[in-house]
């Protein structure tokens, strides 16, 4: 069955792989010939530079499908969108297109924590147990909020399988990570809860509110519907499925050409089955970008969809202290530290460099720099996609796209939308 399975793949590679690389290649010469059929939004005065970037994306980075927005000063100075929504059927990125953003969720859920301590219900320095007693099994009696959003826990892995479907039963969910034993001493390192923190963020959530909301269900209700974004945690059916891009997953020979610009420690772990890193891209089973029990379910861990303003204008919000939200400047002293890091020091030990975690957020250090100082907090996600705000320069900043890289961070695309932007910004503060 599994030789059959295999050969299925190898047919079907051999026939949407050679249609894909024409696809691209033509999406490229299209682009250089007339970019405006194919690039579409808005940039301020100041910021053409940007858009000429975006357009060169398409034509010498091999991008297909994406969009980039970013607020200045809490006015909207960059809304670009192009290429592909759909590689195989040519569908254009239209205005109101959104896509699954991986990992940049993570940092859109944490806003949701930031908001439950802002609102008096959650202490980042408290236990887990005080919100969740059931947690306090198999030695994560002592945790605390911060430790666990610090991905200091040791809980990176599931010893129960279970399916993408699965997280629609949120107390089966509970019991499943409360009985989970930590792989190290927590506290005393880290490394990145890739698939399982969005699921402790999110029964911390349930614990928290007094009207037990999910995250997906507060973060619709308190930011998304005040601000008017169009991001979703748990995609409602009111959403079209046409409006949703459809996710280019790298392929394996992506993977063998880049190996090199990943850590030693990745690349070997991405060869061995058993180690962490391999496991935590199972869980849960039968997750797809593309699928739509993916898209229903909620997963903060990884499966918000939205488009690229929406993502930049709540990080523009919460740059500058979400008055408008009613946030607290306590709350916004906390995610606006400089990232502490656990005693051994800040190499991850599942991702295989150093990282720096705060208040769920993966915030800025000296070995990934983004932002003009350590108060930004954001999240990239896998593929590149980046979502985070800059409170120095009152930047909600959002790149999202269709086609999937193989970096961890600072994706070539994004990195050159994003240093473009700080020299407009710089030469207009001149």
């Amino acid at each position: 069955m599994k030789k059959l399975y295999l050969h299925q793949i190898k047919i079907v590679l051999a026939i949407t792989l050679p249609l894909f690389i024409f696809n691209q290649c033509s999406l490229s010469y299209k682009v250089k010939k007339d970019p405006d059929k194919l690039i579409h939004g808005y940039v301020a005065p100041g910021f053409e530079e940007v858009k000429n970037e975006f357009i060169r994306n398409f034509t010498k980075r091999g991008e297909n499908g994406a969009a980039f927005s970013v607020y200045y000063k809490g006015e909207k100075v960059v809304d670009l969108w192009g290429g592909y929504k759909d590689a195989l059927t040519k569908k254009p990125w239209e205005e109101n297109t959104k896509v699954l953003v991986f990992s940049t969720t993570k940092g859109i859920a944490a806003l949701c924590l930031a908001m439950a301590h802002s609102n008096g219900w959650l202490d980042y320095d408290e236990k887990v147990i005080t919100y969740w007693p059931e947690f306090g099994q198999n030695g994560k009696e002592n945790i605390t909020v911060r430790q666990l959003l610090a991905h200091e826990a040791g809980l990176c892995l599931v010893d129960e399988i279970f399916t993408i479907d699965s997280l629609a039963n949120f107390e089966y969910i509970a019991d499943v990570m409360a009985r989970q034993k930590p792989l190290w001493e927590p506290g005393t390192q880290h490394g990145y809860h890739l698939s399982t923190m969005g699921m402790y963020m999110n029964e911390i959530m349930r614990r928290v509110d007094p009207k037990k909301r999910s995250i997906g269900v507060f973060f619709a209700q308190e930011i998304a519907k005040p601000l008017g974004a169009e991001f979703y945690i748990g995609l409602p059916d009111t959403v079209p499925q046409d409006q949703i891009a459809k996710v280019i997953l790298p392929s394996i020979g992506q993977f063998i050409l880049n190996m090199n610009k990943m850590p030693k420690k990745m690349r070997k772990d991405l060869r061995n089955r058993k180690s962490v890193l391999a496991q935590s891209f199972s869980i849960p089973e039968k997750f797809h970008p593309n699928d739509i029990t993916t898209h229903r379910v909620e997963m903060p861990s990884g499966n918000g969809i939205g488009d690229a303003r929406s993502i930049a204008k709540v990080y523009s919000v919460f740059a500058s202290g979400a008055k408008e939200l009613n946030f607290n400047e306590k709350t916004f002293l906390e995610i606006t530290k400089e990232a502490g890091v656990p005693p051994a020091g800040s190499f991850d030990v599942v991702m295989g460099l150093d990282t720096y975690f705060s208040c769920g957020f993966i915030k800025p250090g000296p070995k990934f720099e983004y932002g003009t100082s350590y108060k930004s907090f954001g999240t990239p996600g896998a593929g590149g996609s980046f979502g985070f705000a800059d409170t120095e320069k009152q930047i909600g900043y959002a790149y999202i796209m269709t086609k999937m890289g193989v970096y961890l961070v600072n994706d070539p695309r994004e990195v050159a939308l994003r240093e473009t932007l700080y020299k407009c910004i710089e030469k207009i503060e001149k």
